[in-house]
């Protein structure tokens, strides 16, 4: 026997919105959040791959800053 599960009004609604004709519930919830997590990948990278991964998004975050900075004063 599966076991049931109770859902409130709005997320029931969400789930059936984008549940395909073809799909049972399950189908439709196993699509919808199926997949890999992040935390999946938690065993996937070193430490010093984690580093650099890290060190390339805060490169990025700053260059992106830097533009927006540069864009808002030609507005000014």
């Amino acid at each position: 026997m599966s076991p049931q599960v109770r859902l409130d009004d709005d997320v029931y609604e969400r789930i059936k919105a984008n549940k395909r004709a073809d799909e049972s519930f399950s189908d439709a919830v196993e699509r919808l959040i199926g997949g890999r997590s992040l935390r999946d990948l938690r065993d996937v990278f070193d430490d010093e791959q984690v580093t650099e991964m890290r060190d390339a998004i805060d490169a990025a975050d700053r260059t992106d800053r830097d533009e927006v900075r540069k864009v808002a004063k030609q507005f000014e």
